[in-house]
């Protein structure tokens, strides 16, 4: 069973930085794309991102693109998603998930595998 624990999330001002981390543990990280999604209070999961099993191929969602970026160490079994130039509308609940499909990664029934989640809240 694949197990996926984030952390990272916090309270942030408008502008700034945050760097988000996921554990992968019971099963080997590098067999499985890897992706985060978002879910905002009263709001559907949303896709954010994803990252192919070598990390040749990463996807973003329109809203992050050129702010956020996905990466991959597949010797630590982490995936991370580094958030630049954080918005108020980017505060949800951040999701890592796993998938052996690289298929329709944009929507949340792909992926087999989920974190708990991490808050990140954004001020304005």
């Amino acid at each position: 069973q694949v197990r996926l624990v984030e952390s990272g999330g916090g309270l942030v001002q408008a502008g700034d930085s945050l760097s988000l981390s996921c554990a992968v543990s019971g099963g080997t990280s590098s067999w499985y794309n890897l992706g985060w999604f978002r879910q905002a209070a009263g709001k559907e999961r949303e896709y954010v991102a994803a990252i192919s099993v070598n990390g040749g191929r990463t996807s973003y969602a329109d809203s992050v693109k050129g702010r956020f970026t996905i990466s991959r160490e597949n010797a630590k079994n982490t995936v991370y998603l580094q958030m630049n130039s954080l918005k108020p509308e980017d505060t949800a609940s951040y999701y890592c998930a796993a998938t052996l499909n690289w298929v329709s990664y944009r929507s949340d029934s792909t992926w087999d595998y989920w974190g708990q989640g991490t808050q990140v809240t954004v001020s304005s």
